[in-house]
């Protein structure tokens, strides 16, 4: 996390009388920062999705319900702190339509297009192909403080 994602993160669990958990990770979301952080403000983005695979390229860890994850926008300032209520792996092709429609960013046509190729892009350079049957990591959240 960069200095000022630790001083949020820091600040929000200083005024808790528990202890702050000790994994927590800072990040953008998807292509399209500063509007993807703003639709989690708005409380109108409570779920987001991202390639199984990439997790495996990384050698990451799935999330965890329960785990907490600091929004950045675009210039990698905190807007958000959220905190992981669930988390599903399932192929594309089975994401529900009340799931596609919980990541904010449209109607469910919006969404399957948008992310055949944001996937299709995080896949090419690892000479992967994408399918509709590729599996997703479905996360559902809550905003747990806000900026």
């Amino acid at each position: 996390m960069n200095e000022q994602a630790t001083k949020f993160w820091d600040g929000y669990w200083a005024a808790k009388e528990q202890d702050q958990p000790e994994k927590v990770e800072a990040f953008q979301f998807g292509a399209e920062a500063d509007w993807l952080a703003d639709l989690v403000v708005e409380g109108k983005k409570t779920a987001t999705c991202s390639a199984h695979v990439a997790y495996e390229l990384e050698n990451e860890a799935l999330p965890q319900a329960g785990q907490y994850n600091v929004v950045l926008n675009s210039q990698d300032l905190p807007v958000a702190i959220i905190q992981v209520t669930s988390v599903t792996v399932m192929p594309m092709n089975e994401v529900p339509v009340e799931f596609a429609l919980a990541e904010g960013e449209g109607d469910y046509t919006f969404w399957w297009n948008a992310h055949v190729e944001f996937f299709k892009s995080i896949l090419e350079p690892h000479g992967l192909t994408y399918s509709e049957d590729m599996l997703l990591v479905c996360e559902r959240f809550e905003v747990v403080h806000k900026a």
